[in-house]
């Protein structure tokens, strides 16, 4: 059993009274069983942590599969060791106080002496060793043994046999290596210093249990195995102790005998699954049930969103012009003919293979291919690219496709190829230099930001020491005030400072000079700090040296420069920036997990959160604000995973009800039109509006390459 910690890991038990109907969940490895849904999920999230060691190799950083698998491996080659060899090394093994390495080290010497049958040696033959193997022992009488061995040549094949003297015979090498003799150690034995054998395993080969007499008093059998004794205090130990106990000084303050510390509060945030319900808890919200209603199978939900990101995100690179889920997934669905939104897909992410992609352009090339894709012949370069990819299940796909049927193609083979093409395009030169370069400019973007941060920390330290001198100023001129000031007239001289009284205050001429003179300097200076705040606006870090003025819309332009430079406010500012950012996608990443590990995605061209089971088997999604609101009433802060998802939700919360709003209306304008489609009357000639559930199949590529 693999041990946790170097020490044994128990496994459940099996649940009370357990009915045969009953559902519950088993672990694979183990056969467990658990009622819990949490409960197993914790156990199976324990068994994947590379935390788990084998006890027969000892290797480590093993998940508990693994550490079965190495375990059965080790045992499979332990049952190797020469039957005749078993009693002596577990002699050796039994009680010994040494070191894994130095018990192992002294079995492979000792064994060196023992002959048996099936060992390779070295005889003499003449004057010259050759190679043999022992194939018999012959006893002629006590104190006499002889022994028939066979002789081999270079390929370990038998020439011929004969019987020789032990004198005659030579050890090749060492038996076992050091590695084998440690897992035969630990495969042996249950404990260590002192080395215990198994008891079933002892009495097989007649090997003694009895405590050797120089460790009797320090063991003992507990439950028929052996423990340790613990070192009995004596008792001048014992009544100093009592003592310290009755009286202890914590925090400066006695405290006497019978003192019991407190608990010590439990530090939130910890794992979820560890957080129990408090009486301090806010009420929490009943998390509403994900809605399931893909039109695609569950299983292949995940595929969907994928490659749709993916085309959403590199429209610009790929020229496809943007669509959106519902128009993706109706066309993913549609069986009647090729659709033009599915071809100007395939078409784009081919012809970025054709281009950066050694091996599918000498494809074309070897099959005399034209560079250009044209809606008739998109098919012919698919075949190609499935013939070229080593998936017996992709290439069933190509006789299909070439009879003109690719329409038919169930939702399953359809992403499965669009998937394999999306991963051999992010494998392209053209694609990464692409994300290098948005690196490298979202990385200018969080200087700037970093920047501005700096700068606006540098104004508030120096409009704070400003405030702090000026009071300080203003407290001294008080108290030589009260010092000086004469009751018999408003006109004093202290200090050869002429003292006024105006206004019922009274001011110093030194105090006049300072405060004009310090009027004069915040007049002087106010033209080089506007000076400066200008320079500030407009002085925005330029990615990798080069002009903003490009016409990509992932670069910096002139307009993003006055756009920045007219925002007074730091959030304004603030928000560009991020928005910037956001534009220069990489990579989406889910929202967060949840206290089962379920994860949350959102896209931004998509009014909807999508919800994915931790073994992304099941898909579900939320799509309006109440929904959204109950979702994040549901969350528990406590828990280290519900906390970072609540603070993703809150953080992007204005712009999700965006969306989920302009959803509902695009979804409530649909089912007006439908609804005015079954009403209009034959009476009217004006054409009827277009409905928009029928986008897909109008899909026009507007970025198209020419």
């Amino acid at each position: 059993m693999p041990l946790l910690k170097r020490k044994p890991f128990p496994l459940a038990e099996l649940p009370d009274d357990l009915e045969s109907h009953e559902l519950v969940y088993q672990v694979r490895t183990t056969k467990e069983i658990f009622r819990d849904y949490g409960e197993y999920l914790n156990r199976i999230n324990l068994y994947r942590q590379r935390i788990w060691m084998c006890k027969v190799s000892g290797k480590t950083n093993l998940t508990y599969e693994e550490a079965l698998l190495s375990e059965e491996r080790a045992t499979e080659k332990v049952q190797q060791f020469p039957k005749e060899l078993v009693a002596p090394a577990l002699q050796i093994i039994q009680y010994s106080m040494l070191s894994l390495k130095d018990l192992a080290d002294i079995i492979a010497t000792k064994l060196q002496d023992h002959i048996y049958v099936g060992a390779e040696m070295y005889g003499r033959k003449g004057d010259d060793m050759y190679p043999c193997k022992i194939s018999k022992v012959i006893e002629e009488s006590v104190g006499k043994v002889e022994y028939e061995v066979a002789w081999l040549d270079r390929n370990k094949e038998v020439m011929e046999t004969s019987v020789i003297n032990r004198e005659d015979l030579r050890q090749k090498k060492p038996p076992f290596s050091r590695n084998f003799l440690k897992s035969f150690i630990r495969e042996s034995t249950y404990r260590n210093a002192p080395w215990v054998l198994h008891g079933k395993l002892a009495q097989i080969h007649g090997i003694s249990t009895s405590v050797p007499e120089n460790l009797r008093g320090k063991v003992s059998f507990k439950d028929g195995l052996l423990v340790c004794n613990k070192r009995r205090k004596n008792e001048e130990e014992a009544k100093h102790e009592r003592q310290n106990f009755k009286r202890k000084k914590v925090e400066g303050s006695a405290i006497e005998e019978g003192y019991e510390p407190a608990e010590e509060p439990i530090k939130y945030p910890i794992d979820d699954l560890l957080v129990q319900p408090d009486a301090d808890d806010p009420v929490f919200t009943d998390r509403p049930s994900p809605l399931t209603d893909f039109n695609v199978p569950m299983e292949c939900v995940g595929d969907l969103l994928m490659v749709w990101d993916f085309c959403s995100s590199f429209g610009r690179l790929l020229h496809l012009w943007p669509f959106s889920l519902e128009d993706f997934e109706n066309a993913i669905c549609h069986k009647m003919g090729n659709l033009i939104l599915l071809v100007e897909t395939h078409s784009a992410l081919l012809r970025l293979l054709m281009k950066d992609n050694d091996e599918y352009s000498s494809t074309i090339r070897k099959r005399n291919r034209k560079l250009k894709i044209t809606l008739i012949t998109w098919t012919e370069y698919l075949c190609d690219f499935l013939d070229m990819v080593n998936s017996s299940e992709l290439r069933g796909y190509i006789a299909t496709i070439k009879r003109g049927h690719y329409g038919i193609l169930d939702a399953h083979a359809k992403l499965l190829i669009l998937r394999e093409l999306v991963s051999h395009a992010l494998e392209t030169n053209t694609l990464r230099e692409k994300l290098a370069k948005f690196v490298e400019q979202r990385q200018a973007l969080g200087a700037t930001i970093r920047g501005e941060a700096l700068e606006e920390a540098r104004k508030k330290r120096e409009e704070k020491d400003r405030s702090r001198a000026e009071y300080d100023s203003n407290q001294v001129v008080d108290l030589e005030s009260k010092g000086s000031a004469s009751t018999n007239g408003n006109h004093m001289r202290q200090n050869g400072d002429i003292v006024k009284k105006i206004n019922g205050e009274i001011q110093t001429s030194r105090q006049n000079c300072a405060s004009e003179k310090s009027e004069s300097n915040q007049i002087d200076n106010a033209p080089k700090k506007t000076a400066r705040k200008q320079n500030l606006e407009v002085d925005i870090p330029i990615p990798n040296g080069k002009g903003l003025s490009e016409k990509d819309p992932h670069e910096w332009s002139r307009d993003d420069r006055k756009e920045v430079t007219g925002m007074k406010s730091k959030e304004q500012r603030k928000e560009y920036y991020e928005r910037e950012i956001e534009k220069r996608v990489i990579r989406t990443n889910s929202l967060g997990k949840d206290r089962n590990y379920n994860r949350y995605w959102w896209f931004q061209r998509d009014g909807r959160i999508f919800v994915e089971s931790s073994d992304s088997k099941q898909w579900g999604n939320y799509s309006s604000k109440e929904e959204l609101y109950l979702l994040i009433g549901s969350l528990n802060c406590k828990g280290e995973r519900e906390r970072a998802l609540k603070k993703q939700l809150e953080k992007f919360n204005s712009r999700i009800c965006l969306e989920m709003e302009k959803r509902s209306k695009d979804l409530v304008q649909e089912v007006a039109l439908e609804e005015a489609v079954l009403r209009r009357s034959s009476r009217v000639r004006a054409p009827p509006k277009k409905n928009p559930a029928n986008a897909f199949l109008e899909y026009v590529n507007k970025w198209k390459e020419d």
